[in-house]
């Protein structure tokens, strides 16, 4: 086979790693917010759902993201900003 066609590479990457809190933490929420945020800056959106348990556009965290977008807004952050606009606009769609 052709070195062209091989990826030496294949399988060396690991699986994005989220720390949340506990469910029943106060906290839990927003960092579910977040790990949805960068796990959509990251392109992998599938494995930030799988660690929060909620998915893109879930109605549950728009207050949190709310305030992720009111925040980055703030700061400049204007990726943040953008993929919370998005993830709002899901929501908005039900």
């Amino acid at each position: 086979m052709s070195r062209a066609f091989v990826n030496e590479d294949a399988g060396g990457t690991a699986e994005p790693e989220y720390r949340l809190p506990d469910p029943e933490s106060p906290y839990f929420s927003e960092a579910a917010a977040w790990a949805l945020i960068q796990g959509a800056d990251a392109g992998d959106s599938r494995s930030a759902e799988d660690a929060t348990g909620y998915r893109w556009g879930d109605p549950l965290l728009v207050a949190e993201v709310r305030e992720i977008l009111e925040r980055a807004e703030n700061e400049g952050q204007d990726r943040v900003a953008q993929l919370a606009r998005r993830f709002l606009r899901e929501a908005a769609r039900g």
